[in-house]
Order: structure tokens, then C-alpha cells, then sequence
């Protein structure tokens, strides 16, 4: 998988980076010395000229990024499903679950149900790889890999606990 990214100097205003995507459509995010930035979707056939702009505040560019970045990774563990028998799981820790306001490593997760948690998506933040330490609050979705029985077992644990 190839992607094609060019930099454009822009002077006296700041880089804008172009996605050249397989439709031939140029995704721009001009980034101004100012610190903003701006989205911006180029004409098919003048890729000077763009057909639309939207400014972006820090916290709109971070939550764009994140959403990209986990459609992005579960899309990739979708494609999991074909080897082996393993499934990718979205489970939401439910608020009366006994692990909400501990740690990640309090469920021992892995030991007991033979899957792996690979992330975890708290309001639009993604926290990729998370450790034994991560903190778990309710309403955390947790990503994880694992087979059928596996997963069952892992949702039953996040909501009963390992009683």
C-alpha cells in the first residue's frame, strides 16, 4: 500500500501537505505559521484551486485525527478475522462493572480469557497498546482480539468481575 503525500511551501503563510488519493481527488492540510490550520478538498481538475476549505481549531484537528486512526485500526483488525479463528471485539465497560477506577491489569484479562485488549477508545481519544497501569472508566470501549469463547468469557468478566 502506497500513498502519495506532497509538501507544499507556502510563503509567508505556512506547508500544506496534499493526500493524493486513488480517485485522483488532493486532500490538503494547510498548517499557517499562526498555528492554525485549515482542511482543505482541491478541485479534480485545477489542484491549485480548492472547492472547499474548513478551518480547524487544536482540539477539532486532534478529535479528526483520532477518529481517523481508529476507524483506520479497525479496519485493520477487521481483517484479523480470516486468520486462525480470531475475532476483534468492541466491549463497553459498563459503569457497575468492578473494575471501573481500577487499572487495566487489576482484570488480568489475558490469563483468564486468553484474549488480548489492544485498545482502548475513551471519548474520541484512542490509547493505543494500553498498558497493565491504563485506568479503566465506565464507558471505556476496549478493543480486543481473541476467539469466539474467549471474547465471551472476556465480556462476562468485565461486567461480573472474575467471581
Amino acid at each position: 500500500m502506497s500513498v502519495r503525500i506532497e509538501r507544499v511551501e507556502l510563503p509567508g503563510i505556512g506547508t500544506r501537505h496534499d493526500v493524493l488519493t486513488d480517485s485522483g481527488r488532493r486532500i490538503g492540510i494547510v498548517a499557517h505559521r499562526s498555528g492554525e490550520r485549515d482542511l482543505a478538498l482541491f478541485d479534480i481538475d485545477d489542484p491549485d484551486a480548492a472547492s472547499d476549505s474548513v478551518a480547524l481549531t487544536d482540539d477539532e484537528a486532534a478529535a479528526l485525527a483520532n477518529v481517523l486512526g481508529a476507524s483506520v485500526m479497525m479496519g485493520q483488525l477487521t481483517g484479523i478475522r480470516q486468520h486462525a479463528g480470531l475475532y476483534t471485539e468492541q466491549l463497553v465497560l459498563p459503569a457497575t462493572s468492578p473494575y471501573v477506577g481500577g487499572v487495566l491489569g487489576d482484570t488480568k484479562a489475558r490469563t483468564r480469557t486468553r484474549t488480548s485488549i489492544v485498545a482502548l477508545i475513551r471519548n474520541a481519544e484512542v490509547i493505543p497498546s494500553p498498558t497493565p497501569q491504563t485506568d479503566l472508566e465506565a464507558g471505556d470501549t476496549i478493543i480486543a482480539v481473541g476467539t469466539r469463547p474467549g471474547l465471551d468469557a472476556l465480556a462476562k468478566l468485565l461486567t461480573h468481575g472474575a467471581g
